[in-house]
């Protein structure tokens, strides 16, 4: 876990990896941080109905050293937080909108403030020295890779993605000295795409992951990991990636970017300019 600050993002970002009793007590938690923090360790056990041995367990198995650890985690972040997950029902749908909003806004906020100083200054030196930047991602993630190569190229970095893996490797493959390999994936155990970050290693292309976790295969192999957070579930069971954190961390590193070197604006108007003689 990166630090104790990020526990809740944290316990999201792993829950659908977590096993069936990690997964109750993760619920917990989840459902009620603030209360969690004045529980006994029998306490929480009897609410996820598991054993306080399995909660000493939960803890070292989310990397803390104990229950008292965990519930220090806790105390910095989940003060007001009990409504820290906003449940979405049909039954009412203006309620169900309204905790579409907490959760899309907690998503956000979540993802600005996980990521530290000192990875956000990589990635941003990173794409700001690189010669080409690939974007890849898979599935129903792939707009976000298609959101990112318009912003790059917005800002004067020549920047293209491509749906189709076979394509993609193939360009992976071809990339020149300097480049940079930005992977986007919820889970983060993408097949392809950590076979594309194989090839990229193997040309010295360096690589900066977007994901969930952090722990994953490729949060682990790139060189740099941008955590998003996810808040939304289908109904009370599975959580899904959304789009909205992915998007809100290309969009801070396209704005982070720019505030860096306010030249660019120049480009992106040039291109505004382009796009706008094309208009009615």
């Amino acid at each position: 876990m990166a630090t104790p600050s990020n526990i809740l993002n944290e316990l999201n970002g792993m829950r659908a990896h977590l096993s069936a009793t990690d997964g109750k007590i993760a619920d917990v938690i989840l459902a009620k941080p603030q209360a969690v923090v004045n529980m006994t360790i029998s306490q929480l056990a009897s609410q996820a109905e598991v054993s306080d041995a399995s909660v000493s367990r939960f803890c070292k198995n989310i990397n803390l050293h104990g229950f008292h650890e965990l519930k220090i985690a806790l105390a910095r972040v989940a003060e007001d937080q009990d409504s820290y997950y906003q449940e979405i029902t049909p039954d009412d749908l203006q309620q169900s909108l309204r905790s579409i909003g907490v959760n899309k806004k907690a998503e956000i906020d979540g993802t600005l403030g996980m990521n530290d100083t000192t990875t956000v200054s990589g990635i941003l030196d990173m794409l700001q020295n690189a010669s080409v930047i690939q974007v890849a991602a898979a599935g129903g993630t792939f707009p976000v890779a298609a959101d990112a190569v318009y912003k790059f190229n917005q800002l004067g970095y020549l920047a293209f993605a491509d749906s189709v893996w076979d394509s993609a490797v193939g360009q992976t493959m071809n990339l020149p000295r300097g480049s940079v390999l930005m992977v986007i994936s919820n889970s983060g155990e993408t097949a392809d795409l950590i076979k594309q970050m194989q090839v990229a290693r193997a040309r010295g292309v360096q690589i900066i992951a977007i994901t969930n976790r952090r722990d994953s295969p490729i949060g682990q192999a790139a060189d740099w990991c941008m955590l998003t957070a996810v808040r939304q579930r289908i109904l009370e069971s599975e959580y899904y990636f959304s789009r909205v954190s992915a998007m809100t961390a290309v969009e801070a590193l396209f704005l982070l970017l720019l505030a860096r070197d306010k030249d660019r604006l120049t480009h992106i108007k040039a291109h505004e300019d382009i796009v706008a003689r094309t208009k009615v």
